[in-house]
């Protein structure tokens, strides 16, 4: 506003906002007295008027329109800078209030931004404050705000008044009077914004493109930082989220993963991240080869050595060593990403058909303790039990039908995306480089046939993680007290398609 007044603006504003330019020595004509109506109605009323609508959408290449303004004494308005109240802000607090959230649903405020944005050959309009200085900018350089500038203010204004009114009708759908909340609204509207077109989607004869939400988190993908390399395709980037969604089920250890097509393909854990880095290496490498690797730690040195030896597509981790940093600029292809692990994750998990959208949580549980249960004779070892929770945290990140075999600190063999459950299992042998004897197997979803059980037995699993939950349940567990082997029901399954 002080750059503005410098400019030779005149600046009309309500009450509130009045006061501050006021305190701050800047000239200001307040609401009513250019109206000749009073703010009334607890402020609900103040920009409603025909002296700043008429003023706003009057067309100045319009004769006519220019004589009745002329004639009603009202004049025209150039410039309309306005932030809506905070809607979206409010309604993030859990215990507000029906009553509070619909007394900060702004009326005149996209009123009149959506007016002069329709009018945006002749008014400049103005909702977001990071287009400030760019206004200032144009203005004193060129005297005026270029149209191709005003149009994209304009679409910005459309933009921002869809999501507020999405917002809006989102949460009074999901309410009734009483404020009692129902489990999903009626409405729900989703905002994205283009931020890059992508050469190709899934196959080169795909078209694509990445949006990102409005209020995307800070661990959001859409927001890492990107050191170097190639634009993310359309697959780095669905296997990147694999990744990074992977590794933060890791926190306590340095932990590294490899992932290809969403599926680990090698993780472990170490005292150093260099460390888990070789070692989850070893579980599949040439599975690998051209795949996705995710660090829950900075990058150091001598992980970015190991990373240099070998053709990946995309590095992800919360750091990188600048030493390490300045290694991989070598590799001028790889994509190197920085993004910190998220606490918990936002939003929904969302899944497209034709003509609609399933909704659903993100899986952020693990298993519940209260239904944890040993279910075979003998009781599983600590470290067998430390090498099951490793592997369970992996299965469910693996394609169903899911198996992995581990041991405490690394992932053995994986079988992932079989219809046949046994098939999955044999995978997993058949990938294996290791000797399995006194490994874990974890399984995503329930064993139907004790089949699975004998060929585990085979080579050498002496411990077993799954949900439970099959009418066969006690067949499966009769295999398992036959060999010996402990089995651990979570309760909980962990289904990925």
């Amino acid at each position: 506003c002080k750059s503005l007044t410098e400019l030779n603006f005149e600046i009309i504003s309500t009450g509130g906002t009045a006061k501050t330019l006021q305190k701050a020595g800047i000239p200001v004509i307040e609401i009513d007295a250019y109206t000749g109506f009073p703010e009334m109605l607890d402020g609900r009323v103040k920009t409603l008027h025909p002296k700043i609508h008429a003023g706003i959408l009057a067309m100045r290449e319009k004769r006519d329109h220019l004589e009745t303004i002329a004639t009603h004494g009202i004049d025209l308005i150039d410039m309309v800078v306005v932030n809506l109240y905070p809607f979206k802000e409010t309604i993030k607090n859990p215990e507000v209030t029906l009553e509070q959230a619909i007394e900060q649903i702004d009326i005149g405020g996209p009123t009149m931004i959506r007016a002069a944005a329709k009018n945006y050959k002749d008014v400049c309009v103005v909702t977001d404050p990071g287009d400030y200085d760019l206004i200032i900018e144009q203005l004193k350089e060129n005297g005026d705000i270029s149209k191709d500038f005003k149009y994209k203010l304009a679409v910005k204004v459309f933009k921002h008044t869809a999501d507020y009114d999405g917002a809006i009708v989102q949460f009074l759908s999901a309410r009734d009077l009483d404020n009692n909340v129902s489990e999903w609204p009626e409405t729900i509207s989703f905002q994205y914004n283009l931020k890059q077109s992508l050469r190709y989607g899934e196959n080169p004869h795909q078209k694509a493109a990445f949006y990102g939400e409005n209020d995307a988190s800070e661990f959001s993908l859409v927001n890492a930082k990107q050191y170097q390399g190639k634009e993310l395709s359309f697959n780095n980037i669905v296997d990147t989220e694999a990744a990074y969604r992977l590794i933060s089920e890791f926190r306590d250890k340095p932990t590294l993963a490899f992932i290809k097509h969403t599926n680990p393909c090698g993780i472990a854990t170490g005292e150093t991240i260099s460390e888990a880095f070789f070692k989850a290496k070893e579980v599949d490498p040439v599975s690998a080869f051209g795949g996705i690797v995710a660090s829950n730690r900075v990058i150091d040195l001598e992980t970015a050595k190991g990373i240099k030896e070998m053709f990946l597509e995309v590095v992800i981790a919360p750091g990188y060593e600048q030493d390490a940093l300045e290694l991989l600029s070598s590799k001028k292809n790889l994509r190197v990403l920085e993004l910190p692990l998220p606490e918990k994750h936002t939003g929904f998990d969302i899944k497209r058909v034709e003509g609609g959208i399933l909704l659903q949580d993100w899986d952020d549980e693990l298993f519940d303790e209260e239904k944890l249960k040993v279910v075979s004779k003998r009781e599983p070892t600590e470290e067998e039990k430390e090498a099951l929770y490793f592997a369970w945290k992996i299965v469910k990140h693996v394609k169903s039908n899911a198996v992995v075999f581990a041991n405490k600190d690394r992932a053995l063999g994986i079988g992932a995306g079989q219809m046949s459950r046994v098939d999955s299992v044999k995978i997993a042998v058949e990938k294996s480089n290791f000797d399995l004897n006194g490994a874990v197997l974890a399984s995503d979803a329930f064993f139907p046939f004790r089949d699975n059980i004998d060929e585990a037995h085979k080579v050498g699993i002496t411990a077993v993680i799954q949900p439970g939950g099959s009418i066969r349940d006690q067949e499966v567990i009769d295999a398992v007290d036959e060999y010996n082997m402990a089995m651990i029901f979570t309760g909980m399954r962990h289904f990925k398609h």
